[in-house]
């Protein structure tokens, strides 16, 4: 393995439940490190740490052997039966079949080329309304005013949810997925328990009005859900609910990410704005340099169903592995350069999106929100300029801002 990317920093006893002072803020020379000396790597609480992308891209593709489900990890950490553990054992990312395939099978059933393509107008047209509300501000942030703003509106179309009830969403969203964090406060597990039961309420009454007034079949997922559209079979009310929950949660963050580390990164790398407004076509790959490079989701989990071999190393059966895919994408063994960002990169077999079964069920949206909202930016603002005073997310599992201050010319 070529050490080209490798920077010094000691991994000695990494414990991702306790991690090193500045692994939060600038995680990378820790995955470098991990890739170069302990790409497999045992955790105090008995877990595992894994970050080659050949060994992320066979677990993805294993069911059998890699489950998703967390029951057994998520009911020490939430408590059994706590709102918190019936959201995150419930939902189509930490579900197994037949769960797992009743909804993917409504979701994809729903998100068709055709129906995203019918989306596009909509996402223009949301997009240019943002920019023409940020044109002449002094300060912008690119996060609050743009990047947050655009996907809860077209998961809220995609659900049909009504535009004065959207405004908790984030709120919610953000409370529920940072739970997810390696580790929690007592603040951090209340609010996401608190987000999971107010959701629920307000899902319970939209659910209900939606029953009595059913949407176009063709374009609310919600009454597809209800329905169990392109499933064999219905969804309990529970696995209805804490479905629409993800789908929100995972709609947004990730594009949000997606989005603000994407105008982060062509701010940061000049040259690559320039070729990017010289040769506008890139900005596909552009987009998919952007996953790589700064992956939204950092983190994915499995748990060994029998004894495992990963990387030379024993695995028992019930092991949870924490799948790191902000190292995997920097891989040298499957990248060339890989601390290197380049928007004409080709190929690029990133594993922003997961894979196998579980790829991202919505990532042709997701591709399709990043491309027109940096795109249209873009050309709108080819000057923009990010400011002093960048507030990072400060989480483990996702990468992104929480502020993003700008100029726009």
């Amino acid at each position: 393995m070529s050490n080209a990317a490798y920077r010094p920093v000691s991994v000695e006893g990494f414990d991702l439940a306790n991690p090193p002072e500045g692994f939060i803020t600038d995680p990378f020379p820790y995955y470098d490190a991990l890739l170069h000396d302990a790409p497999v790597l045992p955790q105090p609480d008995g877990s595992l740490l894994v970050c080659r992308h050949a060994d992320l891209d066979r677990i993805y593709r294993d069911t059998t052997l890699f489950s998703s489900d967390k029951k057994r990890v998520f009911a020490p950490k939430y408590g059994a039966g706590s709102p918190l553990f019936e959201h995150h054992t419930t939902s189509l990312v930490f579900s197994d079949p037949p769960l797992h395939t009743r909804v993917r099978k409504i979701m994809t059933s729903a998100l068709t080329p055709r129906a995203i393509s019918r989306m596009e107008p909509g996402l223009i047209e949301t997009v240019d309304h943002l920019l023409n509300s940020m044109a002449g501000s002094g300060e912008v942030d690119l996060i609050g005013d743009f990047a947050a703003s655009i996907p809860i509106q077209i998961i809220g179309n995609l659900l049909d949810v009504p535009l004065g009830e959207r405004a908790p969403l984030r709120d919610w969203s953000l409370a529920i997925l940072g739970a997810l964090e390696p580790a929690l406060s007592e603040a951090q597990l209340a609010a996401g328990h608190r987000a999971v039961e107010e959701f629920k309420d307000y899902l319970q009454d939209l659910i209900a009005r939606r029953r009595a007034r059913p949407g176009d079949i063709e374009t609310d997922v919600l009454t597809r859900l209800i329905r169990g559209e392109g499933a064999d079979g219905t969804l309990s009310e529970i696995e209805l609910i804490q479905n629409c929950i993800f789908i929100l949660n995972a709609g947004h963050e990730t594009t949000t990410n997606l989005i603000g580390n994407g105008l982060a990164l062509l701010n940061d790398h000049p040259e690559q704005r320039r070729r990017l407004l010289e040769e506008p076509e890139l900005i596909k790959p552009a987009v998919e340099e952007v996953l790589r490079f700064r992956s939204p989701n950092q983190l994915g989990n499995r748990e060994t169903t029998a004894e495992a071999e990963i990387g030379s190393i024993r695995v028992p059966a019930g092991t949870n592995l924490h799948l790191v895919i902000g190292a995997a994408n920097r891989d040298p063994g499957a990248f060339e350069n890989p601390a290197e960002f380049d928007i004409a990169r080709t190929p690029n077999r990133h594993l922003a999106f997961a894979g196998g079964p579980h790829v991202c069920v919505g990532l042709t949206l997701a591709r399709l929100e990043g491309k027109i909202a940096i795109e249209r930016l873009l050309r709108r603002f080819p000057d923009y300029r990010i400011l002093p005073g960048r507030v990072p997310g400060g989480r483990i599992r996702f990468r992104g801002y929480a502020r993003l201050p700008a100029a726009l010319g």
